[in-house]
């Protein structure tokens, strides 16, 4: 097998993992769910399973690197002179209007969901705490490398944090008064807009 093929094998495979993971997730709940389960339902070894994901956690969080690759993306296309505010919120614009694929595989409708484990399971919430982490430490020292004249890693970090503290606030306030998805997104994106206003003094 040519490393083409068995790259696109193992993404169909992954893909594969997480489309039954979410289905049986919606047919019996995530907690009633086991690895073993996942597995047997795609046709896999649990071995392989391990292989692609470390825990059943990670299947949630999927599509993390996204904000990581749009955070590149964006910062990469900016015009010149464009403020850090606008370069930020154009990464969660873009995160958004990119359509569901193979790199970026979690549907939309399961987007409330997750942020409602988040809240209520408490291996779901320690995961969503990591991968946030991780994920702000990585897009903050893009930023700082693509700024170094205006940021430097403390202001580049308290930045992003800024953008991301604010989307997870909106979000769990939209989640406790039962929004739909649409709602979701329109007041976690009002909330970033507010956040670019203020970053706008950088």
């Amino acid at each position: 097998m040519t490393e083409g093929r068995r790259e696109r094998k193992k993404l169909q495979t992954r893909q594969l993992l997480i489309d039954t993971a979410f289905r049986l997730f919606a047919e019996q709940g995530y907690q009633q769910t086991t690895v073993a389960q996942i597995a047997a339902e795609a046709d896999v070894a649990k071995k392989t399973f391990f292989n692609h994901f470390p825990t059943k956690e990670d299947v949630l969080f999927a599509d993390a690197g996204r904000f990581v690759e749009a955070a590149h993306e964006v910062i990469a296309a900016r015009e010149p002179g464009e403020p850090i505010g606008d370069v930020l919120l154009k990464v969660y614009d873009h995160v958004l209007t990119q359509p569901p694929t193979a790199a970026l595989p979690v549907p939309d409708a399961a987007v409330l969901d997750i942020a409602a484990l988040a809240r209520t399971v408490p291996a779901v919430q320690a995961k969503a705490l990591q991968v946030m982490s991780e994920l702000q430490d990585r897009v903050a020292t893009a930023f700082a490398e693509a700024f170094p004249d205006e940021l430097d890693p403390v202001t580049a970090g308290a930045a992003v944090g800024a953008l991301i503290g604010a989307g997870q606030g909106a979000s769990m306030a939209s989640l406790r008064l039962g929004h739909s998805l649409a709602e979701h997104l329109a007041g976690t994106r009002r909330a970033l807009d507010l956040v670019r206003d203020g970053l706008r003094t950088l």
